[in-house]
């Protein structure tokens, strides 16, 4: 079996060269790599020619439309029968396309995802990230916990489907971040077979401070909930979770300012599970001291970005295009 290997890229030479340098290890080299430059003004194509050499690859320019967008435009170029996506800040193990092969053979799937963890050379800060957003204290930690696509969302970060697929659905749609569980959502209700390879993972970057984490994860929020109206199956309670700790952790601090500093007690109960955990989990005193504003971070950012799209979108009833501009790309 061919794969086809479709990266977007934007103004990330330095992760494509560590990619690209992971990928030279594996064990099965039965693919090519579409790499996709969505607009960069600091292009990676000097690091794409010193691998020419050593992988199957091929290398695209085209104007700045998007992740989604430019996967579907690698998924044109593409020549394999399964078309797989990872971001541009992920390594790759050296065992991936052997075990994701062998399982395909054994069970064959339509699509399929996997999980992602922190590689040991990453920085505390993007270890602490990680934590947060794998742990089952915060909704990170349902991913790759079900074989099942209503529980375990492909993300294209780690993702795969085959050709029949892409023919009979189509590519990525137009918004962004979010883009990934649409497609997903679309393959299920298509009747396509989909689920999880969970040692087919990969180390994912993240984002590599704390601002920018607060960024994504509060238009994580927001995004839910067009998903939500998209597709009226995907609602679930737990999506509402980190909006209702938000407020709850409002009324709490008020209580205890106005009343007495007793109000206080959950939340300092959850910082110390917080603390047991990242401790247990990472090994380590000073990422689990990142871990837990991390943590809060992911918690509170979503809430609040839950909250503002919920109310935009199902409360004010706004199309989702007029409401939120800045989370699709024009094409």
């Amino acid at each position: 079996m061919l794969f086809s290997v479709i990266i977007p890229v934007y103004n990330r030479p330095q992760e494509v060269e560590e990619l690209l340098d992971s990928l030279t290890r594996q064990t099965q080299k039965n693919f090519e790599l579409v790499i996709v430059e969505d607009g960069s003004t600091d292009d990676c194509k000097a690091v794409v020619d010193r691998y020419a050499d050593q992988l199957d690859i091929r290398y695209f320019y085209k104007d700045n439309s998007g992740p989604g967008d430019s996967r579907n435009f690698g998924m044109a170029k593409a020549k394999g029968d399964y078309l797989l996506f990872f971001d541009s800040d992920c390594l790759i193990p050296p065992h991936y396309f052997e075990t994701v092969e062998r399982f395909l053979a054994e069970h064959p799937l339509d699509a399929y995802g996997g999980p992602d963890t922190a590689h040991e050379s990453f920085t505390h800060t993007q270890k602490a990230i990680n934590y947060a957003m794998t742990s089952v204290i915060t909704t990170g930690g349902v991913r790759g916990k079900e074989n099942k696509l209503d529980n375990y969302q492909p993300r294209s970060f780690n993702m795969g489907i085959s050709r029949e697929v892409y023919e009979a659905v189509g590519g990525y749609g137009d918004i962004h971040p979010g883009e990934d569980p649409d497609l997903s959502y679309r393959i299920m209700q298509a009747g396509f077979s989909i689920g999880l390879i969970a040692d087919a993972y990969v180390y994912h970057k993240r984002r590599i401070d704390f601002s920018k984490f607060s960024n994504q994860v509060y238009k994580f929020g927001v995004v839910r909930n067009v998903l939500m109206k998209w597709h009226p199956r995907s609602w679930k309670m737990v999506y509402f979770f980190p909006t209702a700790f938000l407020l709850g952790s409002i009324a709490l601090v008020l209580l205890a300012l106005l009343w007495h500093v007793v109000f206080l007690l959950p939340l300092l109960a959850l910082l110390l599970i917080i603390t047991v955990d990242a401790l247990a989990k990472t090994g380590n005193l000073s990422i689990t001291l990142m871990a837990i504003p991390a943590t809060f971070i992911q918690l509170y950012n979503y809430g609040w970005g839950f909250l503002k799209g919920f109310w935009l979108i199902h409360v004010l009833k706004k199309p989702e295009r007029e409401a939120l501009p800045g989370f699709f790309f024009k094409r």
